[in-house]
């Protein structure tokens, strides 16, 4: 079979989307298909080797944001602008720039979602240009539904199906300033009906979306997140001084200071003095004020010592990381669609403990891999925790239960197969392996 994946890159910021398209496309080509990654924005800052190194970036950051804020720009003829979209320079672009927040990008969102009628049609004209060079597809496939407003075009321009993966875009949506959220709302929806199929990683999530967008029931189906499952091992020893992980963003959102209070409530407790706690995962500019935050909260508790960072490590880095830990938590405000965090975590052989709501319960519920404690409280958080430091042989018990779920269950293979299986559902072709 011949897949388009089209994935926004994040710059110098890790991204849970481009980790999986990227994981999903290199587990595509070793089933023997074609999969062209082509990236958009800026360049994927990844841990594993990048399946879209050697296609070119369209939708170029600095281009779609001068293209929105000045009419002259977009009528500069295509050559004078090629500069601009280098990789050098795009990555130059990310590594000075902060994380983008829903609140500053109202407009431009909204001019990317209607796509061949926002600013960027130039972009989206030069991305199909390119698409036509290629061998045609069977299937395109777009990384989450703000990608929506390209449907229409490229559906028309090569006569083929598209999907979708959803993962997340109602926390960006719902984060808009006022004077847009509604009319972004509308029109992601109305654009939604050039979209084929949508594969949301959870039933969580595939009802939420279906409401908020109005899907058919017969346009969604689930697909659970995967991961490269090569190299994660569950530890052989007992971790000693027994230590609790969080490996995500270190953001708010991710929920890195209700952990923090957690943490320091714990320590307050004769059963948890000896309790580290390991802080890893990505962190950026615009992260950076909000970790410091944290440092000076543990530090006026007096527990700083116990509690090391690592920040942005590489995927040996974070192989090794999950193999120091007790248990995880990584207990997001937001209505998570998934979180491969815990998959990771479960994967190393790791009990988590996690909020119960948005995707989390379905996630432990289906792997037993861990506890569920009340939402954006840090005395649930903790006691749930204790449990854990508590009881090593039932910590043992739900890490072994975990990590047999997801080697069974939640491997990228598994979802590769999952993914073709639904894109010949649309009809797309299957095509024999290469060399059969």
């Amino acid at each position: 079979m011949n897949i388009v994946q089209i994935t926004p890159g994040a710059g110098a910021m890790f991204c849970g989307g481009c980790f999986r398209d990227n994981a999903l496309v290199a587990e595509l080509r070793r089933g023997g298909h074609e999969a062209l990654m082509v990236p958009l924005y800026l360049p994927l800052t990844l841990d594993e080797p990048d399946q879209s190194a050697h296609t070119p970036i369209f939708y170029g950051g600095i281009n779609v944001y001068l293209e929105q804020k000045s009419s002259l720009f977009r009528r500069l003829p295509r050559w004078l602008l090629r500069p601009l979209e280098s990789r050098a320079v795009l990555r130059l672009a990310s590594g000075r720039a902060a994380r983008t927040r829903p609140a500053d990008v109202g407009e431009l969102t909204l001019s990317m979602i209607r796509g061949e009628h926002g600013h960027q049609a130039r972009e989206l004209e030069t991305l199909i240009d390119f698409l036509r060079t290629q061998p045609q597809p069977d299937v395109v496939c777009l990384s989450n539904v703000l990608m929506a407003g390209m449907a229409r075009r490229i559906k028309a321009a090569l006569k083929v199906p598209i999907v979708c993966l959803l993962a997340g875009e109602d926390a960006f949506l719902d984060g808009l300033p006022e004077s847009v959220r509604a009319i972004a709302w509308q029109t992601v929806a109305e654009r939604c009906r050039e979209i084929d199929l949508f594969l949301p990683p959870s039933a969580y999530f595939a009802e939420l979306m279906s409401r908020r967008l109005s899907l058919r029931p017969d346009q969604v189906r689930i697909v659970p997140d995967g991961i490269q499952l090569q190299g994660y091992a569950a530890s052989k020893s007992v971790v000693e001084p027994p230590t609790l992980g969080f490996f995500a963003r270190m953001c708010r959102e991710k929920g890195l200071d209700t952990l923090v209070d957690a943490f320091v409530e714990l320590k307050r407790r004769d059963s948890a003095r000896e309790l580290r706690l390991h802080i890893g995962g990505g962190c950026g500019p615009s992260d950076e004020p909000f970790v410091a935050g944290q440092r000076k909260k543990l530090e006026a508790a007096g527990v700083l010592q116990h509690v090391r960072f690592f920040p942005n490590v590489d995927r040996a880095g974070k192989l090794e990381f999950f193999q120091t830990l007790t248990v995880f938590s990584a207990p997001a405000l937001y209505g998570e669609a998934f979180g491969l965090y815990l998959i990771e975590a479960m994967a190393s052989g790791v009990p988590v403990v996690q909020p119960r709501h948005a995707a989390f319960p379905e996630i432990i519920q289906s792997t037993g891999g861990g506890i569920l404690c009340e939402p954006g409280d840090p005395g649930s958080l903790a006691d749930a925790i204790e449990q854990l430091v508590l009881d090593p042989k039932r910590a043992r018990e739900l890490g072994r239960r975990g990590r047999e779920a997801v080697v069974e269950r939640f491997g990228i293979t598994t979802m590769a197969e999952s993914v073709i299986r639904e894109f010949e559902r649309l009809g797309a072709p299957a095509s024999l392996p290469a060399g059969s």
